[in-house]
């Protein structure tokens, strides 16, 4: 299996973008289509390319978002109350010719700010984007090393906007065990690969760590494997010990994001990654 496997730091950039469309995809999960003339320099290196999304507090036009190079630091000094909601999400599809992008929110209710904008999304609304301008950037981690002969690719459903891109990139005859959790039969879906995928949905019940369960019950290929896990930051770390501990992964392999933290929500983790208090993973 070949891939590319090196990572070049290149400028991103601010995108200016509306509300194409939208479509709820399941219970779980909205479907939000941005566009804008922007997106002609907007540049997806796939996988599971992330990008920044800047959105309005309610009664703002759009939001409000730094304007120069040192971003992060200016975001970080303008007043929570008012500068953009800032959060990290997966290009699903990008569309050139049609100069959109898709992007699949993961919804729960009405909690959290991003998950509430999603579901109350409409044509026009305005969002702004910290988005690549290359292809091989710094925003892409799943990057399987030369000699990798199968990879296991494993999370809930706030990953599988990014277990998708990465089924749709692997190369043709790629062998890959994938396993996702969702929290309704509904939310399954349709994933194109031309990859030997076997994908296992596993729908959330009593189970405290289905994912976990699944994948330790399992019976994985010969040869060098690459891991892939994101989700619930506890369920993830859990898996990666098992696939290292147990299974005799090289830790170097094994690629693993905690995307949310059971007990936390999204501003608690935000305010850990700005102060670097966040917890160090084992």
């Amino acid at each position: 299996m070949t891939t590319a496997t090196t990572t070049t730091a290149v400028p991103f950039r601010f995108f200016d973008l509306r509300v194409a469309r939208t479509r709820r995809l399941g219970p779980g999960m909205v479907r939000v289509t941005f566009g804008g003339e922007q997106l002609a320099h907007f540049t997806s290196g796939g996988r599971d390319q992330r990008f920044k999304l800047f959105l309005p507090h309610p009664g703002q036009d759009a939001p409000l978002v730094p304007t120069h190079e040192d971003w992060f630091a200016q975001w970080r000094a303008m007043d929570p109350a008012v500068r953009g909601v800032m959060r990290s999400y997966t290009v699903r599809e990008q569309r050139r010719e049609q100069q959109e992008f898709d992007v699949d929110f993961a919804v729960h209710g009405g909690t959290g700010p991003a998950s509430r904008w999603a579901q109350r999304a409409v044509p026009g609304d305005r969002v702004t984007a910290l988005g690549p301008v290359v292809e091989d950037n710094g925003g892409v981690d799943f990057r399987p090393p030369p000699g990798t002969d199968w990879v296991l690719v494993t999370g809930d459903e706030t990953a599988l906007p990014a277990i998708a891109g990465i089924l749709d990139w692997l190369p043709p005859g790629t062998r890959a065990k994938v396993w996702i959790e969702v929290g309704h039969a509904a939310d399954r879906q349709e994933l194109p690969t031309a990859a030997d995928a076997d994908i296992v949905w596993l729908v959330r019940d009593a189970a405290d760590d289905p994912l976990l369960a699944a994948v330790r019950s399992a019976e994985l290929p010969d040869g060098t494997p690459y891991a892939w896990i994101a989700g619930e930051a506890g369920a993830v770390r859990a898996l990666r010990r098992h696939l290292v501990g147990m299974r005799g992964f090289d830790r170097r392999a094994v690629k693993f994001t905690g995307y949310w933290r059971r007990g936390a929500t999204e501003e608690d983790l935000l305010a850990e990654a700005v102060s670097g208090t966040a917890a160090a993973e084992d």
